[in-house]
C-alpha cells in the first residue's frame, strides 16, 4: 500500500517524506534492539520514541515510514536525519496500540 493512501485513510500528520513509498508490513515496539531483531524492510513502525537513533534502525531495517503517536513530537535532530535518509515521517494523535490496529485492519501485518 502507497504510504500515501495510508495517510489519508488514517489522518497522519506528514512531517517530512516522499509519500510515494510503498509498505507491506508494519511493526510496533518502543525498544530500538527488539525494532532491530523483529521488523522487516518494507514497513511501518509505529513508536512513541523520536529521538534520532530511530532513523538509524530506519536504515538498517529497511523500515519505509515511521509513525509516532500520542501526539508527541519528533527532535529537530530527528526531522533533518531523516530527510538525509530518506524516511518518512509521520503523526498521529491516536495511542500505538489504536494506530497498529487501524495499520492491521488495512491489512499491514
Amino acid at each position: 500500500m502507497k504510504l500515501y493512501e495510508l495517510v489519508e485513510d488514517m489522518n497522519f500528520e506528514v512531517v517530512c517524506g516522499s509519500l510515494e513509498n510503498e509498505v507491506s508490513r508494519g511493526y510496533t515496539g518502543d525498544l530500538l534492539s527488539e525494532v532491530m531483531g523483529n521488523a522487516s524492510g518494507n514497513s511501518i513502525w509505529v513508536t512513541v520514541q523520536s529521538h534520532p537513533n530511530i532513523v538509524a534502525v530506519a536504515v538498517l531495517t529497511g523500515i519505509k515510514a515511521i509513525v509516532l503517536t500520542n501526539s508527541r513530537e519528533y527532535e529537530e535532530e530527528t526531522v533533518e536525519k531523516a530527510k538525509k535518509e530518506g524516511i518518512v515521517l509521520l503523526k498521529s494523535q491516536e495511542n500505538s496500540f489504536v494506530v497498529s490496529g487501524k495499520l492491521y485492519e488495512k491489512g499491514i501485518r
